[in-house]
């Protein structure tokens, strides 16, 4: 019977290298966020206190969804902090 050809042993291949770590944010990211939803909540605040006449005048409910925008804009920022 003749012999089967012996199987080769594939060489060493090191692990790959680590990926570089996430560079840190810029010192003016987390004051950024931070006064977005901030200001976002006092533009609410003053909305239902002026009975939605302010901070606008004349855009009565929408500057609710402006407050709403300024709190999502923040907090959409936080998904990208390290």
């Amino acid at each position: 019977m003749p012999e089967s050809k012996s199987r080769k042993k594939a060489s060493y291949t090191p692990p790959p290298g680590k990926a570089a770590a996430p560079k840190p944010n810029p010192v003016w990211f987390v004051p950024v966020m931070l006064g977005l939803m901030l200001l976002g909540l006092a533009w609410i605040v003053v909305t239902y206190l002026s009975s939605a006449r302010y901070p606008v005048p004349g855009i009565e409910q929408w500057n609710l969804a402006i407050g709403f925008v300024l709190i999502i804009a923040g907090f959409g920022m936080t998904t990208r902090w390290r």
